[in-house]
């Protein structure tokens, strides 16, 4: 029996995509040194002299691991196929440091990221990086700010904005938040052949954010889901692709 349910494991859905994404990763390799030669390390010590761990920092601020942080995001531009397709507008929901966004530039992507002003190392991280971002924060209900143009892409990693209070709390933006939400975006900031794509964290027993609830709405939204991610086109009758036009 158990011998069965690993066999199912092995060739679910989940990991024949991610066999599918490792496979795309080691055909179109990315040389990531001259992502990191335009990194000026000297400042990027510097700043975790000026903005000390708090007591309580989470573990996603200790972010100074760049080598780490930028092999991470390569891996998710790459997934998106943004180191193949054609310069996109990219907005990044939830910044942080920008690294994402750092990646999405050095492949000719204009970018932009929007983040709260809660973290002053993120900013100042942001800023050597040279990435743009506006301030602001993501609310149940409440439309995002007008940035002025739409775009290609929108991305947002690691989301928690969906929660609401303390995470001990356990409480979460309902159906009719996620509708707001969806509904806007699709309005008011993606092109006709624009992507939506939410990374989720796993709850914290570890569980997949997608309970049987939230796998059936975001399915009838038009979402590929794919392990904690949700791929979403402007049109919710339509499924988005991850490839995009190539270069």
């Amino acid at each position: 029996m158990r011998f069965s349910r690993k066999l199912q494991k092995l060739f679910s859905r989940d990991a024949l995509a991610s066999a599918s994404e490792h496979l795309s990763r080691l055909t179109h390799p990315v040389n990531k040194r001259p992502i990191l030669d335009d990194i000026d390390w000297i400042q990027f010590r510097d700043l975790r002299h000026k903005y000390p761990y708090r007591p309580d920092s989470p573990q996603i601020n200790r972010f100074e691991d760049i080598v780490y942080w930028i092999d991470i995001n390569v891996e998710r531009a790459q997934d998106l196929w943004l180191d193949r397709a054609q310069p996109l507008r990219i907005l990044d929901l939830g910044s942080g440091a920008g690294y994402f966004l750092y990646v999405c530039k050095h492949f000719g992507h204009d970018v932009v990221g929007f983040d709260t002003d809660s973290e002053p190392l993120f900013g100042a991280a942001t800023k050597l990086l040279g990435v743009p971002r506006l301030i602001g924060r993501v609310e149940r209900q409440t439309p995002l700010p007008d940035f002025g143009r739409k775009f290609d892409l929108v991305t947002a990693h690691r989301i928690c904005f969906q929660r609401i209070g303390k995470v001990r709390d356990q409480l979460e933006w309902s159906l009719g938040d996620w509708k707001f939400f969806l509904d806007d975006v699709r309005a008011r900031l993606l092109e006709p052949n624009g992507r939506l794509l939410l990374d989720f964290n796993p709850r914290p027993d570890g569980s997949s954010f997608f309970t049987p609830e939230l796998h059936e709405f975001f399915l009838s939204q038009g979402a590929r889901i794919f392990r904690s991610k949700a791929l979403l086109a402007k049109d919710p009758n339509m499924i988005a692709r991850f490839r995009q036009d190539l270069r």
